[in-house]
C-alpha cells in the first residue's frame, strides 16, 4: 500500500523554540516532539560530515515506530569529489551508522550544486555504484577507510530496499537522456521548488516521488499560502494514484513507468525564517486528509548539568569528535547531532 509522508528538513532550529516547540521543552526532546507531529524528517547533518553510529541509533530510539528518515548524502561526494573516485567515500558514508536506522531508513538524497553540469558518463557511473538494498550497502561499507574502522556500523538487522533521489540545480540536466538514465536505475528526480532560482521539473523517474519545498517566492524563507498548498495537495493526490497532475512541468515527453500507486515524500525546507516549515507541513497534511498525529510525549525532567572533571592525563577532545589533531583528516570531519539545523 502506498504511503505519503510529509515532513521537514532538519529539526534543531533555535527560533522554533517557543513557537513550534513548547517553551519548556528540553532541547534533547525536540526530535521526539517533531516526530510525534510529522511522519518524516530529512537528516541534514550527514551532508556536512559523517555522523556517528550512536547518533543514528539515538534518532531511531527517539522516534515512533511508523516514522521514517531520509538521509542526505555527503557533500564530500557531490560537491567536493564531484562524483570522481567516490567508491571509498560512499563506503565511509554507508559504514558511518545509517544501518542503525533499521526499518526507519527512507530514501537517500543526493543534492548537487548549481555549478555541477550534466555529464552522462560520470553520472551513470555514480548511479551504478549506489546500493539497491541494505545487504549490498553492507558489502560496500566493508571497503571503508581504515581510519573509520573503530567507529563503524556494518551489521544490518534485515535486508531492505534502499531508495535514492537526486536534486539538480543546473539547466544542463534538462535533457531527456537524463530522465531515461534515472528511470533505468529507479532513482527519483527530486521535485524541488526553489522560488524559480533553479529548474523545477516534475518527471517521475522511480516507483516513488520525492519533493522538497524550499519556498515559492523567497528561497528558504517564504511560507506557503493556502492556495499554494491546495495546488501541491492536488498534485500529490495525482502522484499517489499513479498518474500525473495536468500542469506537470517535464523534461521528457515519454510517459513515466505505469504504477497503480506511489509512495510520496514531501519535505519543507523553508526554514531560514525558522518558523514556517513545520506549520506548512501540518497544513498540507490536513489538506490531504491525513489524520493529525497524536502520539503522546513523556514528561521530561530538566536536565542536570554534570560537574566538569579535569584530567591531566587525558587531552581535551578536538572539534568534530576526534581526540587529537593528528586524527583529523581533510574532507572527513566528524560531528554529532548538534549540526542538525544546518542546510
Amino acid at each position: 500500500m502506498a504511503t505519503t509522508r510529509i515532513g521537514i528538513s532538519g529539526w534543531r532550529y533555535a527560533p522554533w523554540r517557543g513557537t513550534f516547540y513548547p517553551k519548556d521543552l528540553p532541547q534533547r526532546a525536540e526530535l521526539e516532539y517533531a516526530s510525534a507531529h510529522l511522519s518524516a524528517i530529512e537528516i541534514n547533518g550527514s551532508f556536512y560530515s559523517l555522523q556517528r553510529p550512536q547518533s543514528y541509533a539515538s534518532w531511531y530510539a527517539d522516534t515512533p515506530e511508523d516514522f521514517m528518515f531520509a538521509v542526505k548524502g555527503p557533500r564530500y561526494i557531490t560537491h567536493m569529489k564531484r562524483l570522481r573516485d567516490v567508491e571509498i567515500p560512499l563506503a565511509n558514508f554507508l559504514a558511518s551508522g545509517v544501518f542503525n536506522l533499521k526499518d526507519k531508513l527512507g530514501p537517500v538524497l543526493w543534492q548537487f550544486p548549481p555549478n555541477f553540469k550534466y555529464d552522462r558518463k560520470r553520472f551513470e557511473a555514480f548511479l551504478s555504484l549506489l546500493p539497491r538494498d541494505t545487504q549490498e550497502a553492507a558489502s560496500i561499507a566493508r571497503k571503508r577507510d581504515a581510519w573509520l574502522k573503530s567507529r563503524s556500523q556494518l551489521k544490518i538487522d534485515a535486508n531492505r530496499p534502499i531508495r535514492h533521489a537526486v536534486e539538480i540545480r543546473n539547466e544542463t540536466f534538462l535533457d531527456p537522456s537524463f530522465v531515461d538514465l534515472l528511470r533505468r536505475y529507479n532513482v527519483a528526480l527530486v521535485i524541488a521548488e526553489t522560488a524559480r532560482r533553479w529548474p523545477m521539473t516534475q518527471d517521475i523517474t522511480a516507483d516513488f516521488v520525492y519533493m522538497r519545498l524550499h519556498g515559492d517566492k523567497e528561497l528558504y524563507r517564504s511560507g506557503y499560502s493556502d492556495k499554494s498548498l491546495d495546488r501541491w495537495a492536488e498534485r500529490i493526490r495525482a502522484w499517489q494514484k499513479g498518474s500525473e497532475p495536468a500542469d506537470a512541468q517535464k523534461i521528457s515527453s515519454k510517459k513515466p513507468p505505469t504504477r497503480k500507486s506511489r509512495d510520496v515524500y514531501c519535505f519543507f525546507d523553508n526554514t531560514d525564517v525558522k518558523l514556517r516549515a513545520p506549520f506548512d507541513a501540518q497544513t498540507l497534511m490536513r489538506k490531504l486528509g491525513m489524520p493529525p498525529r497524536d502520539i503522546p510525549l513523556p514528561t521530561f525532567a530538566p536536565r542536570r548539568r554534570a560537574p566538569t572533571r579535569k584530567s591531566p592525563s587525558a587531552p581535551a577532545p578536538a572539534p568534530g569528535g576526534f581526540s587529537t589533531k593528528a586524527e583529523r583528516k581533510p574532507g572527513r570531519k566528524l560531528s554529532h547531532v548538534q549540526n542538525e539545523g544546518l542546510k
